[in-house]
C-alpha cells in the first residue's frame, strides 16, 4: 500500500480566540487529486494556511512525505515541494509573464535549473509562452489565473495547494483553466484544491471531503459525493 503524501491528523486552529478548525483529518496520496468543499466560512482556506505553514495549529499533526511539518515556516515547506497558489492570484502586474514565473523558482533547487523549468512550464501553457514578455497586468482574468498556477509549478511541487482558482472567471476561461489543472496529476504531481465551484471541483477530483463549521462531515469519491444526503443538505440546503 502506498504511503500517504500528506496526512492531516486531528488538527485544530483559528485566529486568536476564534477557533475555526475542530479535529480535522484528511489524507492525500502521490499523484492524487483531492477536493475540499464546503459552505462559505467552513474553514477551507484556513486549513490550506495551516498546511502551508502560514498558520500554526493549536493541536494535531501534519505530515508531508513522511515528515512532520506543522510549525515549520512556509519557505522550508516550499523547499520540500509543498506549494500554495493563493486566492486572488497575487501577481506582480507591472512585471512580465516571464519575470513572474522566474519568481516562482526561488527555492535553491529550482534556481539551479530555472531555464529548464521555464521551458517545461511554458510548454504546458502555450498562451503564456506567446505572451512571455507581456506585463501580467495586460492579461485577461483567465490568463492571470493560469500565470498564478504556472508560477506555482515553477517550484516543481510534489503537492500543489489551490485556493479557489475559478473565482471570478468567465465560463470560457474557467474551462481553459480546468483543462490545465486536469493535466497536473498526470505529470506526477498531487493537488489539493478548495473552492466554491463544487461541481467543477468534484468532476476533477479522485476523492473529496466535505468541510462544515470546521469539521469533516463526509469523505468519498469525487462526483459520487454529490449524491450523499449530508452533502446535499450542507451545500444545497
Amino acid at each position: 500500500m502506498t504511503e500517504p503524501l500528506l496526512e492531516v491528523q486531528d488538527v485544530e486552529a483559528g485566529y486568536g480566540s476564534l477557533q475555526v478548525l475542530f479535529g480535522v483529518g484528511l489524507t492525500l496520496s502521490p499523484s492524487e487529486f483531492v477536493a475540499l468543499v464546503g459552505p462559505n466560512g467552513s474553514g477551507k482556506s484556513t486549513l490550506l494556511k495551516v498546511i502551508q505553514g502560514l498558520l500554526t495549529p493549536t493541536r494535531g499533526e501534519i505530515r508531508f512525505n513522511g515528515e512532520r511539518i506543522d510549525g515549520l515556516p512556509p519557505h522550508h515547506l516550499v523547499e520540500r515541494g509543498l506549494v500554495l497558489v493563493p486566492e486572488g492570484r497575487r501577481l506582480f502586474l507591472e512585471m512580465s509573464v516571464r519575470e513572474n514565473l522566474e519568481l516562482g523558482a526561488y527555492s535553491r533547487q529550482c534556481r539551479t535549473k530555472i531555464e529548464e523549468r521555464l521551458e517545461q512550464v511554458l510548454q504546458s501553457f502555450p498562451v503564456l509562452k506567446e505572451k512571455a514578455r507581456v506585463s501580467a497586468g495586460a492579461l485577461s482574468g483567465g490568463e492571470q489565473q493560469m500565470l498564478a498556477l504556472a508560477r506555482g509549478l515553477m517550484a516543481d511541487p510534489k503537492l500543489l495547494l489551490l485556493d479557489d482558482p475559478f473565482l471570478g472567471l468567465a465560463p470560457k476561461a474557467a474551462r481553459m483553466l480546468e483543462q490545465s489543472i486536469r493535466n497536473l496529476p498526470r505529470e506526477g504531481g498531487s493537488v489539493l484544491m478548495v473552492g466554491q465551484h463544487v461541481k467543477r471541483l468534484l468532476a476533477l477530483s479522485d476523492r473529496a471531503y466535505l468541510l462544515e463549521a470546521g469539521r469533516i462531515l463526509v469523505e468519498g469519491e469525487g462526483e459520487g459525493l454529490l449524491k450523499h444526503p449530508l452533502f446535499k443538505r450542507s451545500l444545497f440546503g
